[in-house]
């Protein structure tokens, strides 16, 4: 029985990337599906290495900091936050979003998601530096991304929240171009660069995640029979 299972899984996976585009068809499944869609296609764009479900520890909460995404290229470091929403979405006063006619067909409420991923960025920032990292005064960016095609607003997002139209337009960025997500983070000379580069890899290579395990599995099942 599992065999057919597994079977019927690799089928679909690969009639779903036959027929459709691989970069967007598995975002309106689960939440963990999405993250890792974002994560594979910003690596397919600008490179470097994308880190999923770090979990940062904050010292001034003495908790943990749930952090989706860390993309790192060479130098550059963007903190993102994937909001996987279908339904209408509106904003309040107070920045909190609420959807309504989701999966669920509920409504929720969302804290302002910019705010949280800055937060996030702010405690990254300083776990870096606990561990021998600084990075200079505006090299670290902030991203909220909804790669649903369902998602529907009559709101103007700031330019750090990349909306599912935007996420669709996002193309390549050649070498010699400084990408809007990008602006280049260690600057003091090349040596320093790539000594900070490594060792920040390194860093959040080894930080702590949700699961291990769970997260080679997600990757191994949904990024390499895709």
């Amino acid at each position: 029985m599992w065999i057919e299972i597994i079977c019927g899984l690799v089928i679909y996976k690969l009639v779903r990337r036959f027929f459709y585009d691989d970069e967007f068809s598995d975002v309106e499944t689960s939440d963990s599906t999405a993250l890792f869609s974002v994560a594979h296609r910003l690596e397919k764009l600008y490179g470097g290495k994308a880190y999923v479900g770090l979990r940062i520890p904050d010292a001034d909460t003495a908790s943990r900091q749930d952090i989706d995404v860390v993309l790192v290229t060479k130098g550059d470091v963007v903190v993102i936050s994937v909001k996987n929403l279908s339904g209408i979405v509106t904003v309040t006063s107070d920045g909190s979003w609420v959807c309504e006619g989701g999966k669920h067909h509920t409504t929720e409420t969302f804290p302002d998601p910019l705010a949280e991923v800055k937060k996030q960025a702010s405690v990254l920032e300083s776990y870096l530096e606990q561990r021998g990292v600084t990075l200079l005064e505006g090299n670290v960016s902030c991203k909220v991304v909804i790669p649903n095609p369902s998602f529907r607003t009559i709101h103007a997002f700031p330019s750090e929240v990349i909306t599912y139209e935007d996420w669709q337009q996002l193309k390549p960025v050649s070498k010699s171009k400084i990408s809007g997500w990008v602006k280049g983070a260690f600057s003091t000379g090349k040596e320093m660069q790539e000594s900070s580069h490594q060792k920040l890899n390194f860093i959040l290579g080894t930080a702590p995640t949700w699961d291990r395990s769970y997260i080679s599995s997600l990757l191994t099942f949904n990024l390499k029979i895709v």
